[in-house]
């Protein structure tokens, strides 16, 4: 007799800081996204993902497709997450100067090597 399981555990695990990486792997749930929705298969994800077995791809996939609105919350949230990181990158004057310092540093070299900047 044949038994089908009617549910299966998906191999996500939810960080400390809210984000969500495949199981036993540091790879995030919105890399596998971001490639899946830019027309990667679950292998082609796999070729770019080594240490992801690929029945936990095809699980993660699943799993977006049968809760998008709870993916697309999650994923909105990541991106304004990331846009008021780079906001106050973007406005701290200690993280300006060490900007400005380090593209001196490459200017100089380029100088230095004949490079055009």
């Amino acid at each position: 007799m044949t038994i089908v399981e009617s549910t299966q555990e998906v191999p996500l695990t939810v960080t400390p800081d809210g984000t969500i990486r495949i199981t036993g792997s540091r790879v995030s749930l919105d890399s596998v996204i971001y490639h899946y929705r830019h027309g990667a298969t679950a292998e082609e994800i796999a070729l770019r993902f080594p240490g992801l077995r690929l029945a936990d791809i095809h699980s993660c996939i699943s799993y977006c497709l049968n809760h998008q609105e709870e993916v697309d919350d999650y994923l909105a949230n990541r991106e304004r997450s990331a846009a008021a990181l780079r906001e106050r990158i973007s406005t701290d004057p200690l993280q300006q100067q060490g900007v400005n310092e380090m593209r001196e540093r490459i200017k100089a070299r380029q100088a230095d090597c004949g490079e055009m900047p």
